[in-house]
């Protein structure tokens, strides 16, 4: 596998001249926000965050995807915050797809490069700063951690992409491989954000339809993806939000290999309430 890209951001705003027709859409099954949308004007400031703006792509809505939210930071040097996280019951990933970050968790700091990844459990009063020259763009996905009795809560941890081995899916001859920063079968984690690769050719054979959610960000390449029933097509930038039991299918044509970052949530009972 060669070195992994990471599609981070440009913001700016189109010019007066630009068409304003383009691929974004929301539907009652799945929603399509494509790079050219991430503009300056459309990100938020965070309360006591410094230096910081997110572009926010996804967050809980009633009768749609319920579980998580999503942001892409962009940090500016000397930015960060002591208090990233107010909620106490919000666990938290980190992937950091251009620049350097530093986490500091009980004392320790943790240098967080391209590809680096950090998980981050609820009420651990972790801090964040850009102690470097550069802009650090990172992706921030929070989720409400679904505590059970009997099972400890996850430990904090932090990896980079390139220390993982992706794992083929069967009988695909390593056309369609997930690199997983968690074991499947550790129930502590309700919970994975993962990297999906496809090589060129590669395909999800039959539409998924499950009751995870999903926030898929295209770090590199293009590809038509299945939602509900239409199949569109997504670049790197692109960010894809989809509600439980959307279908789902892909079709990596190349020419170049076609990768996103993966929410959804998992390995707890159906809510009744």
């Amino acid at each position: 596998m060669s070195d992994p890209t990471y599609f981070a951001p440009l913001g700016g705003l189109p010019p007066q001249t630009q068409l304003t027709t383009n691929r974004a859409v929301f539907t009652d099954a799945y929603a399509v926000i494509p790079r050219g949308v991430m503009t300056d004007i459309v990100t938020s400031n965070l309360p006591f965050w410094t230096d910081t703006r997110a572009w926010i792509l996804a967050r809980p809505m009633s009768g749609f995807s319920e579980t998580f939210s999503q942001y892409i930071l962009d940090i500016a040097p000397g930015g960060g915050s002591d208090k990233p996280e107010l909620d106490p019951n919000a666990q938290g990933v980190l992937f950091v797809v251009s620049g350097e970050i530093t986490v500091t968790l009980q004392g320790s700091d943790h240098v967080l490069t391209e590809g680096g990844y950090a998980y981050l459990p609820p009420s651990t009063g972790w801090t964040l700063r850009n102690r470097g020259t550069e802009p650090v763009k990172a992706h921030f996905i929070r989720k409400s951690y679904e505590a059970v009795e009997g099972i400890d809560t996850p430990d904090a941890f932090f990896v980079n992409e390139n220390d993982i081995d992706p794992i083929a899916m069967p009988g695909t001859e390593g056309r369609w491989a997930t690199s997983r920063f968690v074991d499947p079968n550790d129930m502590r984690h309700d919970m994975h954000v993962n990297i999906v690769t496809f090589e060129p050719g590669g395909v999800i054979p039959f539409p998924e339809t499950h009751v995870m959610e999903h926030g898929l960000y295209v770090l590199e390449g293009k590809a038509v993806y299945l939602l509900n029933q239409e199949w569109v097509e997504v670049e790197a930038g692109d960010f894809m939000w989809l509600r439980a039991f959307c279908p789902q299918a892909c079709y990596a044509g190349g020419p170049g290999r076609f990768r996103y970052l993966l929410y959804k949530d998992v390995n707890r009972h159906a809510k009744l309430g």
